[in-house]
């Protein structure tokens, strides 16, 4: 599983003309999915994404100190098998790695139940849709995250 998580001031998914999902302050998470990950790998991303410290300290001070829960951050979940894509031969990315849609749909289902479960405002897009997502990165802060 990999992830690629910003932290927002703000973010939004809109599909057709219609937001789907959309939070205030919290972290956008784009979620890949391998071909072998499984619900042990879903949950670990899940808890790593809640307690992550890269929020601002109280006082002000550019130290990451505080986590979602700390914050009351939401998270905005957009599916992204693209994550997997290698562009290492050619000109065109393949997605070898990345799991089928019937394998990837409902793992990203259990990735945000398991963000809920944690007490985590969780919003997101539509699987397999064609989305369009706006946000403002608040730093900018930017990870890439990846399941052991």
């Amino acid at each position: 599983m990999r992830v690629v998580l910003q932290r927002v001031k703000r973010a939004s998914v809109t599909v057709q003309g219609q937001v789907v999902g959309a939070i205030g302050c919290g972290v956008l998470v784009l979620v890949g999915i391998a071909q072998d990950d499984a619900g042990e790998a879903v949950e670990w991303m899940a808890r790593k994404v809640v307690s992550l410290r890269v929020f601002p300290a109280a006082d002000g001070s550019s130290h990451f100190d505080r986590s979602l829960p700390d914050v009351g951050g939401a998270v905005l979940v957009v599916s992204q098998f693209t994550l997997y894509g290698d562009a290492r031969k050619g000109r065109r990315p393949d997605f070898v790695r990345a799991a089928r849609p019937e394998v990837a749909a409902p793992l990203i289902a259990h990735f945000c139940d398991a963000l809920r479960a944690q007490g985590v405002v969780v919003e997101q897009g539509v699987f397999g849709a064609d989305m369009q997502v706006e946000l403002v990165n608040d730093g900018p802060v930017t990870l890439i995250l990846e399941t052991p």
